[in-house]
């Protein structure tokens, strides 16, 4: 299950390389003496010809899945049909096409809303398929289980070292800020920024403050990818978070002083908290060498910085 790979001299496919986890995979992978490849905006993921051709051309040794059709609770309501089908033809084209073209390793990246609404926090890896999914994103997730299924069969039947990682709520560089459709944490710090510049006395929060949320800054979910192409070949997928939970309140608070707000914070307790707990288990990855580096005050810090300047260049 355990063991060494080595990334040196390797041709490196990173898919979704224009999002903020490809985009961190990439700067990563700067690191390694590596050979990234990424392919033209022009190929559709979902049209099997061309990925099938891309891969035979460009024969990579190493495929990370990091691409992936997302949105928040509102594009998942109205649009099902296009978060499962396109997400299930991202897997499965690349999957099928690294299996064609004889990649040594596939990393696959899914996500912690595969769990079960109600499975036991800290969720457990085992905890995969033993409940009902929460039914705003379950599109999404059938998909990205999907995905690990579809490594773990090709695993048992050709032999095939695909892995799969699923990380906890992510934010850093290349965030979405669109206050319509992006998450809680790049949301708020959107509003403090813009409430700070407007010189307001308040900053609404939704909700009670309570619900408590663990967020892992996506530079070290990139560190965590290549340690598990390096260190891990295991069927069953690895949890990957930061081990530590806050309250939206905490997060609120840290977010107004990374911004420099310095009004008054005031929750909406009208408006929905959602679940009031979301956490995983680490303890799998932790127990193979990996833990994060980056605190939660440093990180906002430092994505705020970069926020800041690209609203400069707007």
């Amino acid at each position: 299950m355990t063991g060494t790979f080595s990334l040196e001299g390797k041709r490196i496919y990173v898919s979704g390389n224009r999002g903020m986890v490809g985009s961190a995979l990439i700067r990563r992978l700067e690191r390694e003496n590596c050979k990234v490849l990424t392919a033209p905006r022009s190929m559709d993921l979902r049209e099997q010809s061309q990925v099938r051709d891309w891969f035979a051309e460009n024969t990579p040794d190493v495929v990370i899945v990091a691409a992936a059709k997302v949105g928040g609770i509102h594009a998942n309501d109205t649009k099902p049909a296009d978060f499962l089908y396109d997400n299930l033809m991202i897997a499965s084209n690349l999957i099928e096409a690294a299996r064609q073209a004889s990649a040594e390793k596939l990393l696959f990246l899914g996500s912690s809303c595969i769990y079960p609404r109600d499975a036991l926090q800290p969720l457990e890896e085992a905890a995969l398929l033993t409940g009902p999914l929460e039914k705003t994103n379950e599109w999404y997730a059938i998909a990205k289980i999907a995905g690990i299924k579809l490594c773990q069969a090709y695993r048992r039947q050709y032999g095939c070292d695909y892995v799969s990682a699923m990380p906890t709520n992510l934010y850093g560089p290349g965030d979405n800020y669109d206050l319509q459709t992006s998450h809680v944490l790049p949301a708020l710090l959107r509003k403090a920024h813009e409430a700070k510049a407007r010189g307001d006395d308040t900053l609404p929060v939704w909700g009670s403050g309570r619900p408590l949320r663990e967020f892992l800054h996506v530079d070290d979910l990139a560190d965590a990818c290549i340690f598990l192409l390096k260190h891990y070949s295991g069927e069953e997928h690895v949890n990957v978070g930061s081990g530590d939970e806050v309250s939206i309140a905490e997060l609120a608070g840290v977010i107004k002083n990374a911004v420099g707000f310095e009004g008054e914070l005031v929750f909406q307790a009208d408006k929905p908290d959602g679940t009031p707990r979301k956490l995983l288990d680490c303890t799998k990855l932790e127990a193979l060498g990996w833990s994060a580096r980056i605190g939660l005050g440093e990180g906002i810090a430092a994505t705020y910085a970069e926020f800041g300047a690209s609203t400069t260049h707007d």
